[in-house]
């Protein structure tokens, strides 16, 4: 259909020349020569785009825009005028014009400004594809040639900017980018198959890795005398990162980085492993006292802060620090009420649960569930709360102090959608994405096995305990009531295996730009 423009101008017919090349280009044009009579027009009809000169007799341009955007408050207007005064441009924009043309305007500079307004989502969902259709040849060679670490987190931040990209194009193109997500996931589990024991093993050789994080991040930022603010956002995947850091690159330089978060991908043992700065078995060997089975009722993240000083202790950093974990707004809140202190403190680690709490209510609320269907979706509603809660005033208090900002996470989800089919006694844990006990029946060729934990990092429970998770967008399932239980958990965001999405996890180093 036709777009419909509406050009207010009171020499409007000396205009008579674009209005016709404009009807040309296949556009229905309405013309009106004052205010008055435009106002009444856009009371009756709608249009797409309204032309709207700022030097009339009678209403002028800006009152006349004031009134455009009483009745019809989301329509592109463009002023038109002679005045170049910058105090005009300023009230113009003030009051949300969505373009500004200096007379005389020629008709390209029209045509450009109605593809601008009008046919932008078109044009750039069609330039998107186009780009996309192109890149998918190169994306497969690297999907295939991924021989070290570097290279994966290279590949992956490619897959994320696509669907980044293309989350407002048609179904074909993000299923085409969903099936080679899956590809990549498969490969990147046979890589962290072949070189993951080697990895916990000779940790000289390793990318970065959950108990390297504070040795070489945090660290020598405290060397440096600098004071640093570490957020560990819990379940918090890169696409989303991408999502929020448009929201803090007007106030921070920075620089961002991916590293490989430690298997299970589970905030028992990531998230112990960033704080304690060693492997899991490391753990419960060295603080038995620290560590919580996984079968156990205990909390399992109630000894993070002990970890953390331990782990200062044994660095010898004398640096004081403070631990704060944020469940919500309140207490978001009641840390900006200490922002004084903490600006004071060399080092302080925050924990905000925001994410994860949402990745569960997804799972067990059908509404939450409704209201983030899909991955975009799922971005979305973070992106909200991070606009709409005393994390952003968090992030704005930052901004004027003179600190060091690490934001990470312990790991990433997964939307998934396919059951893989498991059988264990009742010591076997209740995560979906990974499984560990000692009658464990399943399909070896679905899973990936950890059979002697202790060379992957892993505390063995029993000596037979074994580990097994899953790999892409599968999820365990018990025979017992199968049909339920997979259609409750399908279609949900899972963590504890192994996927690009769980694994490849955002670290971000900002600084605020008012520091320089």
């Amino acid at each position: 259909m036709a777009a419909r423009l509406l050009w207010i101008d009171d020499e409007i017919d000396m205009l008579r020349a674009h209005v016709m090349f404009l009807e040309k280009k296949g556009y229905e044009v309405y013309t009106c020569n004052n205010g008055s009579d435009a106002l009444r027009r856009c009371a009756a009809e709608p249009f797409d785009l309204i032309l709207l000169d700022e030097n009339m007799p009678g209403l002028s341009g800006l009152e006349t825009l004031q009134g455009i955007k009483e009745v019809q408050p989301d329509v592109p207007v463009v002023m038109v005028t002679k005045n170049e005064e910058e105090d005009l441009m300023d009230q113009a924009i003030g009051a949300q014009i969505a373009d500004y043309l200096i007379k005389p305007v020629n008709p390209n500079q029209i045509l450009l400004t109605l593809k601008k307004n009008i046919h932008q989502r078109e044009i750039v969902s069609e330039a998107t594809q186009s780009a996309y259709s192109r890149a998918f040849g190169e994306l497969q060679l690297q999907i295939s040639d991924n021989a070290d670490f570097e290279k994966w987190k290279e590949l992956y931040k490619r897959l994320v900017y696509w669907e980044l990209q293309l989350s407002e194009t048609d179904v074909p193109m993000m299923e085409m980018l969903a099936a080679q997500k899956e590809e990549a996931n498969r490969e990147f589990a046979r890589f962290i198959a072949k070189h993951y024991e080697h990895w916990v093993e000779s940790p000289e050789d390793r990318p970065l890795m959950s108990p390297d994080v504070f040795k070489k991040c945090v660290f020598p930022l405290l060397r440096d005398g600098r004071k640093v603010f570490l957020l560990v956002l819990d379940n918090f995947r890169y696409d989303q990162w991408r999502t929020l850091s448009r929201e803090l690159a007007d106030g921070f330089d920075i620089d961002e980085d991916l590293f490989l978060g430690i298997l299970p991908t589970a905030t028992q043992y990531a998230r112990n492993a960033i704080f304690a700065g060693l492997m899991p078995a490391d753990i419960k060997h060295m603080y038995p006292h620290l560590w919580v089975e996984d079968t156990s009722d205990e909390g399992k993240n109630q000894h993070e802060e002990e970890l953390i000083r331990l782990q200062l202790e044994r660095f010898r950093r004398k640096e004081r620090f403070t631990y704060h974990k944020l469940n919500d707004s309140m207490a978001a809140d009641r840390l900006l009420g200490q922002m004084t202190q903490l600006a004071e403190t060399p080092l302080n680690v925050l924990v905000v649960n925001f994410i994860d709490i949402l990745s569960h209510a997804r799972t067990e609320s059908r509404m939450v569930r409704e209201l983030a269907p899909d991955e975009a979706a799922y971005r979305s509603i973070t992106l909200s709360w991070f606009r709409h809660t005393a994390v952003k005033d968090l992030f704005r208090a930052l901004a004027e102090l003179d600190v060091d900002i690490l934001i990470t996470t312990d790991h990433g989800s997964i939307y998934v959608d396919t059951p893989v089919k498991v059988i264990g006694d009742r010591q076997v844990n209740t995560n979906l994405r990974y499984k560990l006990g000692r009658n464990l029946s399943y399909n070896p060729k679905e899973v990936f096995e950890m059979k002697q934990p202790a060379r992957f990092g892993l505390p063995a429970p029993n000596l037979s305990t074994a580990y097994i998770y899953t790999t892409g967008r599968r999820f365990f399932a018990y025979p017992n009531n199968y049909n339920h239980y997979v259609q409750y958990y399908r279609g949900t965001f899972q963590h504890g295996g192994i996927s690009l999405e769980e694994q490849l996890i955002p670290l971000v180093h900002l600084r605020p730009k008012a520091s320089r």
